[in-house]
């Protein structure tokens, strides 16, 4: 009898415990909390699978509220030894195109880039807003 209770306790806590995990894998922050309707227009990728990694994301956002862009930079994807570039818009673009090279797309579009996240090959992290003001 004790060890029939023994594997009933047992077995409520290897379920609790799992119920647990899938619980709090499912809960996790995402973009889809931001409040920024973020909607990615551009990717591009590199083809290097061996060496570094570079991502280059272009993204229109209706909003201009800096820690979520900043929230949303810090939820792309990230290689180690590899660069994600993270370019934010206020204006939907179409045919957007992302090249490797700066300034990663058509001056034209320069003028819509209100920010920029960038994560290095190193992992620190920058945030920049646009256009930049100086002070005299």
């Amino acid at each position: 009898m004790k060890s029939k209770n023994i594997i009933y306790l047992l077995t409520f806590l290897v379920g609790a415990l799992v119920l647990t995990i899938l619980f709090q894998s499912l809960s996790q922050p995402g973009i889809k909390d931001l409040k920024g309707n973020y909607k990615e227009m551009a990717v591009y990728r590199n083809e290097n699978n061996t060496g570094p990694v570079i991502r280059i994301f272009a993204v229109f956002t209706e909003g201009k509220d800096w820690e979520d862009m900043r929230a949303y930079g810090e939820y792309m994807p990230h290689t180690k030894y590899g660069n994600t570039k993270v370019f934010f818009f206020d204006q939907p673009i179409d045919d957007f195109d992302l090249s490797p090279n700066p300034p990663y797309f058509k001056e034209v579009f320069q003028e819509s880039c209100i920010g920029s996240y960038e994560k290095t090959a190193m992992g620190q992290a920058s945030f920049k807003k646009y256009p930049f003001i100086e002070s005299n």
